[in-house]
This record gives structure tokens, C-alpha cells and sequence, in this order.
């Protein structure tokens, strides 16, 4: 799914594809270099030894930007549109445009590791 693409543990399964995970993954780097250029010397500091790929870095934008993500990928939903199973807080249904009634993003699956779902 998006979230494991951007923080770059995506198992984009078949070689037919190869080349095009290659060039997504060169892509994602570049974006976050220069996110992580523009920086703060104070806030690099916590990804030193994470030049490499930014995992560190990825995973701290997915968490900060995720619900954004989530509003821009629903925001054409049907008004009545609910994810396909019960995944807001205790297990409770999406309200309108699949978003939970606390604007939270269904997390069912967010941290299942993507060969399990």
C-alpha cells in the first residue's frame, strides 16, 4: 500500500515491474534528500547513518503526513463510501467517505507486515 511504498518496505512482488520499482524507489529518495536538505541542522542530527535510502526519515513523514494522505485519497469517496470492515477506534465503522467520525485513518492493516495481509 501507499504507506509501505513511501517508507519503503513496499514488496512490489513480480519482476514484470522491476524497472518501474527501481525508478519509483530513485524517485522517492530524491524527494526525500531534499526534504531532508531543507532541515534544520538540529533536526539531521536524528538521520545520521540514515542517508543511504532515508528510511528513518520516510517513516517519520508517513507518520506525520498520513492522515493528509488519507483525506486526499478519499476526498472523491462517495458520501455514504465505508471501508470494507469495522477499523475506527473500538472496532466501530467508517463514517462518511471512509473516514472515522474522529477524522483518524483506519489503521486495520497500517502496521501488519504487507506478506501477512
Amino acid at each position: 500500500d501507499i504507506g509501505d511504498i513511501i517508507r519503503g518496505k513496499d514488496l512490489y512482488i513480480g519482476n514484470r515491474k522491476e524497472k518501474e520499482k527501481v525508478k519509483l524507489q530513485k524517485n522517492l529518495k530524491s524527494i526525500f534528500k531534499k526534504i531532508y536538505d531543507a532541515l534544520p541542522d538540529e533536526k539531521k542530527l536524528r538521520y545520521n547513518g540514515d542517508r543511504q535510502n532515508y528510511y528513518k526519515l520516510r517513516e517519520d513523514w508517513w507518520n506525520a503526513n498520513r492522515q493528509q494522505v488519507w483525506k486526499a485519497m478519499t476526498c472523491n469517496a462517495d458520501n455514504d463510501a465505508f471501508y470494507f470492515r469495522p477499523t475506527c477506534g473500538k472496532g466501530t465503522w467508517t463514517n462518511e467517505k471512509c473516514q472515522c467520525v474522529t477524522h483518524d485513518v483506519p489503521t486495520y492493516l497500517d502496521y501488519v507486515p504487507q506478506f501477512l495481509r
